[in-house]
């Protein structure tokens, strides 16, 4: 978000915090066709996209701001041996800057918005995640925290948990909310989205 308000105010426009809100989860060609169509941010998608991604990155690499309770949740998975798929709309430069930060092994597959023909909220990511895998959807969990997130993860039948953070995430069948990861261990998954239903 804050990219998306230098890059507009580095073209002499003005970009809201609701305005950036309405972009969390999203595809980054439709945020940047977004931000064409309502600020004076000129070139093509691909280079709204290019320079997003290069700020975004470049802030990631002094340092990651992790969700409470997500990088145990991770690691706990790991010794558990859960394959681990990223499921993001964020693309492969961002998610290699992520993975630098991280034990190797942590996400058995990356799927980022540059790899997939429709990205969130279509089904399309976690899909290919779960093929990834070689496993079913329904045999998965997705933590989400978008509603674009929320849609495309419940689209593919992949059970959901909602943890929000920035914006608000309504009610979806195959969804079950929860307030935080904190104490969250691998074992806890199921039991969580079973007690939701």
């Amino acid at each position: 978000m804050a990219e998306e308000t230098a890059l507009v105010e580095a073209a002499g426009g003005t970009w809201s915090h609701e305005e950036a809100l309405g972009l969390v989860g999203n595809d980054l060609m439709v945020s940047a066709q977004v931000l064409l169509e309502r600020t004076p941010v000129t070139g093509t998608r691909e280079q709204v996209v290019d320079a997003l991604v290069s700020g975004v990155a470049a802030r990631m690499r002094t340092g990651l701001p992790w969700r409470p309770g997500a990088p145990e949740l991770l690691a706990d998975l790991r010794r558990q041996d859960v394959p681990c798929a990223l499921v993001t709309m964020s693309w492969t430069a961002l998610a290699d800057v992520l993975l630098e930060h991280l034990p190797a092994g942590t996400f058995a597959a990356v799927v980022t918005g540059d790899q997939v023909e429709r990205g969130k909220p279509h089904p399309d990511p976690y899909l290919e995640a779960a093929r990834r895998l070689a496993v079913e959807p329904q045999d998965c969990v997705a933590l989400e925290d978008s509603p674009t997130g929320a849609t495309s993860a419940t689209a593919a039948g992949v059970p959901t948990l909602v943890v929000p953070n920035v914006v608000e995430v309504p009610r979806l069948a195959g969804a079950v909310r929860l307030g935080s990861l904190v104490d969250v261990t691998a074992e806890d998954l199921l039991p969580l989205l079973a007690a939701g239903t």
